[in-house]
């Protein structure tokens, strides 16, 4: 027998084997199958759909009732098209529970006879109305409303705004327009923009809060922009930033000095009618500073009429001129 031969016959013997342990294991694996040992386990399929009996069982173990039985004794159709009622915005009480997403469970009102054990916002102390609706609104324009002038005075949420019955298109607020609001409170502001010198904002071009945030804010007097008064102001008159080689340090300190921002009579908001404006603190200088002088009066003096001071003194916000130090145009 040669070598060649010998190598054939023992791959056919390896193959045999081979091909009989393959025989094997098919068959113990048929077994198995049949009998159910070994058998990996199939996923178990998803349990039937509850029934509606069970849905609706859920909430009442849980302490809430669905909207649907709201409905029945209270009128929601307000809330339709506003934010608190559209449930394709994510975190609206549409989207979430609800009536019972502001105004707590309701599975205990419905059973009782005095419709107590609900939150009522307008029995409600002003604390807790806010702390109420700062679970939701506690982000952006609404972080600082705990410091806010007016939180600090017992105001809240509910003192401005209405979700149920809002008489704004914005806001949802109490009242038709953010002037009427804020007149409410803060009549003198109000009235001077009815002055004939005064901000846009009766003609519609600028609101209270174009300048204020009523939440609350790091400024003085809840102003929107910068630290202190000028910064705001600046903001919009930006011609008058500066920084200016020679500067008015009185419109340094503060544009108040000068100007009410909330109307005047005067020309340009001023305070006081030129020149008494500027007399307030240039009552001594180089040439006569008072028109209450027998001269002055004879002589129909430029100070009497026109501009007064602002005829020559045009700068008064600074000047960049190297000759500019007297504001002079």
């Amino acid at each position: 027998m040669n070598r060649d031969t010998v190598l054939s016959r023992l791959v056919a013997a390896a193959l045999t084997a081979a091909t009989l342990a393959l025989c094997l294991i098919v068959l113990g694996s048929g077994r198995l199958a049949a009998s159910g040992e070994g058998a990996v386990p199939r996923p178990q399929q998803d349990a039937a759909p509850p029934t509606q009996g069970a849905a609706d069982a859920a909430p009442a173990q849980s302490g809430y009732v669905g909207p649907e039985t709201c409905l029945t004794c209270h009128d929601t159709a307000t809330l339709h098209g506003t934010a608190h009622g559209n449930p394709r915005i994510p975190g609206s009480p549409a989207a979430d529970k609800g009536c019972e997403s502001c105004h707590g469970p309701g599975q205990a009102h419905v059973e009782d006879d005095a419709k107590g054990h609900i939150l009522k916002f307008s029995q409600m102390p002003a604390r807790q109305v806010s702390d109420t609706c700062l679970t939701c609104h506690n982000k952006t324009e609404h972080a600082m409303w705990d410091s806010s002038s007016h939180a600090a005075r017992n105001m809240g949420c509910v003192s401005c705004h209405s979700v149920h019955a809002p008489k704004s298109e914005r806001g949802q607020l109490v009242k038709a327009t953010q002037l009427e609001l804020c007149a409410t409170c803060h009549k003198p502001q109000a009235h001077k923009q009815l002055r004939s010198s005064h901000m846009p904002v009766r003609e519609g071009k600028m609101t209270c809060t174009s300048c204020h945030n009523p939440h609350g804010s790091t400024n003085v007097r809840m102003l929107r922009v910068g630290n202190y008064i000028n910064e705001s102001c600046i903001s919009c008159h930006t011609e008058k930033r500066g920084p200016f080689l020679w500067e008015h340090a009185a419109g340094r300190e503060s544009c108040v000095t000068c100007h009410d921002p909330h109307g005047s009579n005067n020309d340009r908001m001023l305070v006081v009618r030129t020149p008494m404006l500027c007399q307030r603190c240039h009552i001594g200088t180089r040439h006569p500073s008072t028109i209450y002088e027998g001269t002055a009066l004879a002589q129909r003096s430029n100070r009497l009429v026109n501009r007064g001071c602002t005829s020559c003194h045009q700068q008064i916000h600074g000047s960049n001129h190297p000759s500019g130090n007297a504001f002079a145009r």
